[in-house]
């Protein structure tokens, strides 16, 4: 209990706050300038309140309520990030520990790495033969990079000393994956998954609004059909803060592994 209360929590939810009150004063000064033009946090603030009153509505295909969308955005995320993941680490295990397959495919990643994901979309169109699997597609190939790399590097910086005990001991190849190479890579492992899970969740709201039906992103640009400027700067607060949660998550994990919290 004395760490939830502690002073450096207090400390976090006094910055945070005034984060807050800087976004909000910041959004009444755009608003006040475009003559209101750009809603202002109050007016956005009743719709948003109308949206939370019954969240999971559905009424039809193009009428859904918020919570359906935003749990239909985090399903694809989640799905994404997961095959990505499960494609990065290994790969990025067998670069770091490989000279000859980092030298190999680095070129190949750098050239894809930079690929914007709505260039991947008519390809995962193709693939998949339906929007909801190039979705997920585009969301995995560019949230992969960061893991990959993290690993790939996480694996290489293992000392000489860590290998050279794996070897005195007689360490069998998956005894020393387990025993030294995961120990110590993994906390480049879970930067590489913090970062990816940020970049998957921005490539959700392209990705809907690609591939319209129901998501956040696609209530966005329904929003925009409807002038419904409200309802977008709502749906840009929920998405943000979404992201915030899920990096919050990742940072956990990431203090929770570092080596400076390992007995």
């Amino acid at each position: 209990m004395k760490s939830i209360f502690s002073l450096k929590t207090l400390y976090s939810i006094v910055y945070f706050v005034g984060s807050m009150v800087i976004l909000l004063l910041i959004w009444s000064l755009v608003s006040a300038i475009t003559k209101n033009e750009i809603p202002g946090p109050i007016a956005t603030w009743s719709v948003f309140f109308e949206m939370l009153k019954d969240p999971f509505y559905d009424y039809g295909p193009n009428d859904k309520g918020i919570g359906i969308q935003l749990w239909s955005s985090i399903k694809r995320v989640m799905m994404g990030f997961g095959l990505g993941s499960l494609l990065a680490i290994p790969l990025g295990m067998l670069m770091g520990g490989s000279k000859f397959t980092m030298n190999l495919l680095n070129p190949l990643i750098q050239v894809l790495r930079p690929v914007s994901p709505l260039a991947w979309f008519p390809l995962g169109l193709l693939a998949f033969k339906a929007s909801e699997g190039a979705t997920i597609f585009i969301i995995a190939i560019t949230s992969l990079w960061p893991t990959l790399i993290n690993t790939a590097f996480g694996v290489s910086s293992i000392p000489d000393d860590h290998k050279n005990v794996g070897k005195a001991f007689g360490f069998s190849r998956w005894k020393y994956i387990t025993k030294i190479l995961i120990p110590f890579a993994l906390p480049h492992i879970i930067t590489g998954l913090r970062l990816a899970i940020g970049v998957a969740w921005m490539v959700i709201v392209a990705g809907e609004m690609l591939s319209g039906g129901v998501g956040i992103g696609f209530f966005v640009w329904d929003s925009w059909n409807g002038l419904s400027l409200e309802k977008i700067l709502s749906a840009i607060l929920i998405i943000g803060f979404v992201g915030l949660l899920l990096d919050k998550f990742f940072n956990g994990l990431q203090n929770y592994f570092a080596y400076e919290n390992k007995k």
